[in-house]
């Protein structure tokens, strides 16, 4: 339980705040000396998480829901939002197996945490804010698809090198944050659907157990508070405080893993 509850407080902070959840899911365990808590137990974190953005931006999806079929700002968001996806859909279904294996490294979780970090920080710095959700083109919304594809990368972080596209396509810092944080949720549900039918049909593998129930409602608790914390956040302040922590935590594990 004790495990759970840190992973999943972990999750939900993570991967919200431009952090990156992967790389912290990694580290995480290995820093602790547990056992990998496995795909099973990511799922549930993530699908915790998924239902925190889901709760927190409903409006936004119900009128998307509600407005998709007609011309106007709801289906405006819901095609921007199906070509952001697409790209790390694409990516993700090919380059699954490398990411698994080869994209574990703490030492490479320590530069991109470093690295991206930066370039996150000098976005928002020199970024022209212009733009919000309502008059994002499809051309900014793939750009920033194409972006989370470096995702699959650990220490990458979703949310940041979203965000970090967003700026650079001079939308708003709080719009940038909101359009990241509803990305997840196709991104989000297509991998958790991928992964479960993996489990089932390849291993006849279950993945119910107490353990996962509690990890997903830790995780949606959590989650919750980070997408709050966040919005309110980037109305008022820059992501500086978020590369410094990267700068830290990537130093530091250089230091440990070297």
């Amino acid at each position: 339980m004790e495990q759970t509850f840190v992973l999943a407080l972990v999750q939900s902070i993570a991967e919200f705040l431009p952090i990156s959840s992967s790389a912290h899911l990694i580290l995480v365990p290995r820093l602790f000396g547990w056992p990998d808590q496995g795909i099973a137990m990511d799922i549930g974190l993530h699908l915790g998480t998924l239902g925190a953005v889901l709760v927190y931006f409903w409006r936004d999806f119900y009128q998307m829901l509600i407005g998709f079929y007609r011309k106007g700002p709801a289906q405006k968001l819901f095609v921007n939002l199906c070509v952001a996806t697409i790209p790390a859909l694409i990516a993700g279904f090919f380059l699954e197996h490398i990411v698994e294996t080869m994209f574990r490294s703490p030492i490479l979780i320590a530069g991109t945490l470093i690295i991206f970090g930066i370039i996150l920080y000098a976005s928002d710095r020199w970024s022209i804010s212009q733009k919000e959700i309502k008059t994002m083109s499809k051309k900014d919304a793939f750009f920033i698809g194409m972006a989370q594809c470096l995702a699959l990368i650990p220490g990458v972080s979703r949310s940041g090198i979203t965000m970090t596209a967003g700026r650079m396509c001079r939308i708003k810092r709080t719009d940038a944050a909101q359009f990241s944080m509803m990305m997840s949720v196709p991104i989000i549900a297509a991998a958790a659907i991928w992964h479960i039918g993996k489990l089932f049909f390849e291993n006849n593998q279950s993945i119910l157990n107490s353990s996962l129930a509690w990890g997903i409602l830790f995780s949606f608790v959590g989650g919750l508070l980070a997408v709050s914390f966040l919005m309110k956040w980037v109305k008022t302040k820059s992501f500086f405080v978020f590369m410094i922590y990267r700068f830290v935590l990537g130093v530091y594990l250089l230091f440990i893993f070297l």
